[in-house]
């Protein structure tokens, strides 16, 4: 298969394209930059001047939207709120005027998405796909980002599939490093009351998640993209503990130090949700990780 990636030069891009090309596809990347590798192709595109070179949109099977800019890098201005949303649907719409304006589309596309959409704090009910939105900001971000994604699936005729991803445990990104930052320098605590739930996925079987649902036909719509087996955020802090051998001893930090630091942003931290798997195991997907520790240890083993 022919595989075209937004935000392919990420952290997950470039596992998911190492995936790919291991199994005997093709990838091309979208970037800002002129970039070279022997493996994958690289095309150049600027979403704000509305330019794509117009080869990368020739003979793709599937398109892969992990685009977007990071939710926590930098303090919410409303300049910077506008920034996190534009960067996930103005890809989108650039692409989809361009597949039509060629007259050529993709079969498919399978889109990141995340469980923010439920809202930023749901405690401990058991959210399936068919559970409600938030009203936060962070679920409009993900409402307004799946909406690109069915309004591109709607004009190129495309199979969707979006994939509500909770915390992806990776060692080189993401939120693991800051999580396990503290317990390594032999300070880690709870955050805010600890209760709050997180549900994760390691980074491989993320990859084998988009890699299935990008040639499974019968596999459309919304997915979680969680392991089946959620933790507290004081439970991950105490595995993260043993994994590191390291104690835990410090006490808990208290939710309005973590507001004054982090203003609007400590929502990301102190809210949580507690997120089924159910519907994409119901598929035939089997997660090769779906016990914190053995995710950890395997992570951590060199």
């Amino acid at each position: 298969m022919n595989y075209l990636i937004t935000g392919g030069t990420g952290l997950l891009g470039k596992q998911l394209s190492k995936l790919l090309l291991a199994n005997g596809h093709k990838v091309a990347i979208l970037t800002r930059s002129e970039r070279e590798d022997s493996q994958v192709k690289f095309y150049q595109w600027d979403i704000k001047k509305g330019e794509i070179e117009t080869e990368a949109l020739q003979k793709v099977d599937c398109l892969i939207h992990l685009a977007g800019a990071g939710i926590a890098d930098e303090k919410w201005t409303d300049e910077r709120k506008e920034a996190i949303i534009n960067s996930r649907v103005q890809p989108l719409t650039l692409l989809a005027q361009k597949f039509k304006e060629i007259g050529v589309f993709p079969k498919s596309i399978v889109s990141a998405s995340a469980v923010g959409i439920y809202g930023f704090d749901t405690g401990n009910k058991n959210l399936t796909e068919d559970d409600g939105k938030g009203k936060d900001y962070i679920s409009e971000v993900v409402i307004k980002w799946e909406k690109a994604v069915n309004d591109f699936a709607a004009l190129t005729k495309s199979r969707a599939v979006k994939l509500r991803i909770g915390i992806v445990l990776d060692k080189n990104g993401g939120a693991l490093p800051q999580l396990a930052l503290p317990v390594k320098l032999g300070v880690g605590s709870a955050l805010g009351d600890g209760e709050q739930w997180l549900s994760w996925i390691h980074t491989k079987d993320l990859c084998q998640l988009f890699y299935q649902c990008s040639l499974d036909e019968s596999k459309q719509g919304a997915y979680n993209a969680v392991a089946p087996n959620p933790v507290t955020n004081k439970e991950m802090v105490r595995v993260l503990g043993r994994v590191l051998h390291r104690p835990i001893w410090a006490p808990k930090v208290p939710s309005f130090v973590l507001k004054l630091i982090l203003g609007e942003r400590a929502q990301l931290v102190l809210g949580g949700n507690k997120v089924s798997a159910s519907k994409i195991e119901a598929t035939g997907f089997s997660f090769k990780f779906s016990i914190l520790e053995d995710a950890l240890t395997e992570i951590y083993k060199s």
